[in-house]
């Protein structure tokens, strides 16, 4: 897959963009500040997924601007199709996302078409940071499988806010106990399948990080993921996917379900599962140095990459945000090895910091405008 045409207006400090990018290495550069992750930005949430930046929807649209839009066109091997989203400041104007010119009621479907991963030098966070962190991290690459996922972790959401809010009234003496069995059941279904899809996910990634991690450390450190459910037991995932296990599910909700009333939140499921990543076999959020903590977080994001490619046949496109300047030479090509055969757009303030051999397009921004374009530089 790669993106063959984008055009940008009005996203944040960027104005008048447009180019067509190399199949190859595109090279972004130009001071800090001038636009180049926001340019990364605005493809990004041509995917359906939410600004790698944590940015809010209302913060798209440029200080003093009234609109933006972002439009890329893809290929993906058998055809060509275009994507694009206008939002406006005015509030009675609706958002609108459109997929080969046709108007879609959210970003779902967008998600289906256009595949991409994200490298920023935020996803320390990744192993560094909350137990959510790391759940949004493999359901949003396990979702990149199967789409599916995403529903499910929708509806399960869902469900979620609906019974937290009746915990609360049933601790204010406003509703009975005896409804929250309904929300129980339909969280058993939703998070069983999760829970499944998680440990299946995490089960691949695992053997490939494993792989990864022992040649970025030259074969001195090992690196392990683990699943630790809040419901099942590693041995319970050798058995089917079926009624027994959202039976298991629903148990141990009723089982908390008193303190739950007590607190007014819901204290068991997936929205308490952990992925613990070791170094070692120690913890690396706990014990890991610095450079440990990146390693092991390039290395998730190089594994999601390889199991995309893997299983649909198809690379996705790839962000490097500020990485590579990051990484001494060895490690460049180590990366560079594994994305060898992706679209490529990175972001540097300089862009001698990157291999030599790295050639393709150049685009110097300056203001949020592209003021330079080279290819094949020398």
């Amino acid at each position: 897959m790669i993106i063959t045409y984008a055009e940008i207006d009005g996203f944040k400090n960027l104005s008048g963009i447009s180019f067509a990018p190399h199949h190859k290495y595109n090279i972004i550069t130009g001071r800090n500040a001038q636009g180049k992750t926001n340019l990364l930005e605005a493809m990004w949430i041509l995917s359906g997924c939410r600004s790698f930046r944590g940015s809010k929807e209302k913060d798209y649209i440029t200080i003093g601007g009234s609109r933006m839009s972002s439009e890329i066109k893809i290929y993906d091997g058998a055809r060509e199709q275009k994507i694009s989203i206008r939002m406006a400041r005015n509030a009675s104007v609706p958002k609108q996302i459109t997929l080969n010119g046709v108007k879609q009621k959210g970003t779902r479907s967008l998600f289906d078409v256009f595949k991409c991963i994200a490298f920023i030098p935020d996803d320390v966070e990744i192993i560094k940071g909350s137990p959510e962190k790391r759940r949004n991290f493999i359901d949003m690459a396990a979702s990149q499988l199967n789409p599916v996922f995403v529903v499910h972790i929708n509806k399960h959401n869902a469900v979620m806010n609906q019974r937290n809010a009746l915990l609360k009234e049933i601790m204010q003496g406003n509703s009975g106990a005896d409804v929250l069995e309904i929300w129980d059941r339909q969280a058993a279904h939703e998070g069983t399948l999760i829970s499944y899809m998680r440990n299946e996910y995490i089960t691949k990634i695992n053997e490939i990080c494993g792989r990864l991690y022992r040649t970025i450390s030259g074969g001195s450190e090992e690196m392990e993921l683990e699943y630790k459910s809040a419901v099942f037991r590693p041995e319970d995932f050798e058995k089917p996917c079926d009624k027994d296990a959202y039976e298991q599910y629903y148990r141990k909700l009723r089982e908390s379900a008193e303190y739950d009333i007590r607190t007014g939140t819901t204290h068991t499921g997936v929205n308490r599962d952990e992925i613990i990543v070791k170094i070692n076999g120690l913890s690396a959020r706990e014990y890991g140095s610095q450079g440990q903590i990146k390693s092991a977080a390039l290395v998730m994001k190089l594994a999601q990459a390889e199991i995309y490619k893997k299983k649909s046949k198809d690379s996705p496109v790839v962000f490097l945000d500020d990485v590579m300047g990051e990484l001494d030479e060895s490690r460049q090509r180590f990366v560079f090895d594994i994305i060898k055969d992706m679209q490529i757009f990175l972001t540097t303030p300089n862009e001698s910091a990157i291999l030599p051999e790295i050639k393709g397009k150049l685009l110097r921004i300056d203001g949020g405008k592209i003021t330079d374009v080279s290819s094949h530089w020398e």
